[in-house]
């Protein structure tokens, strides 16, 4: 019921509201009365464009996955190194402004077969992306010495749970926060370098230092 313009606004106006509320009280304590009042409609009318509290979610974070692809095509760099950081970048800059979503997609994917599913669309997406880089790595020449889909998965996986500790569960013991610019910096170097500067084999099979 999005079709007219009034419409549009109406929605966008549910959206906003979950945002603030799944931020103030969490994904779970959050309720559709909440959400209309935030939004200044009545809860029936929240019907009229979300069948329930799930769905507003589903499409938080479809905004999320759309936002990440486009930081990173907007601010790609002319080099490997730089191509990588605006990656990085854009999805640790989203994840924080989408966090309680991602709190929210995480902690429903333990429990909900369908947000399982919604939690590996979107680290298949991100692995299709990564997985395009290092196919394109390997066309320039560089030798890449490792399974690509298990490459990809496993840096997908650095970034989420690097993302996941600092953000949503308050870091490690111990430690304190990097900053963005150190965290951004430390997860590109690290994605750039066993990239473009994997560790060459020795004929034992081990790796050299």
């Amino acid at each position: 019921m999005a079709a007219t313009q009034k419409g549009r606004r109406t929605a966008a106006a549910f959206l906003d509201a979950a945002r603030q509320v799944f931020a103030e009280k969490g994904y779970f304590n959050a309720k559709i009365a909440d959400i209309a009042e935030v939004a200044g409609r009545s809860p029936g009318s929240f019907y009229n464009y979300y069948e329930n509290k799930e769905q507003i979610l589903e499409a938080l974070l479809e905004q999320f996955s759309a936002e990440v692809l486009e930081g990173s095509l907007q601010s790609k760099g002319s080099t490997p190194l730089e191509g990588i950081r605006s990656a990085v970048r854009a999805y640790w800059t989203t994840y924080r402004k989408y966090l309680p979503e991602m709190i929210g997609l995480f902690q429903m994917s333990m429990t909900d077969t369908e947000f399982a599913l919604r939690w590996q669309e979107n680290r298949a997406a991100g692995i299709r992306a990564v997985l395009s880089g290092i196919k394109s790595a390997e066309r320039s020449g560089h030798l890449i010495g490792l399974d690509h889909n298990t490459l990809a998965s496993a840096l997908v996986s650095m970034l989420e749970s690097f993302c996941w500790t600092w953000m949503a569960v308050g870091g490690d013991a111990d430690m304190d926060a990097p900053d963005d610019e150190t965290a951004i910096e430390t997860l590109s170097a690290m994605w750039y370098r066993t990239v473009f500067h994997p560790v060459p084999e020795c004929g034992c099979g081990c790796s050299k230092e």
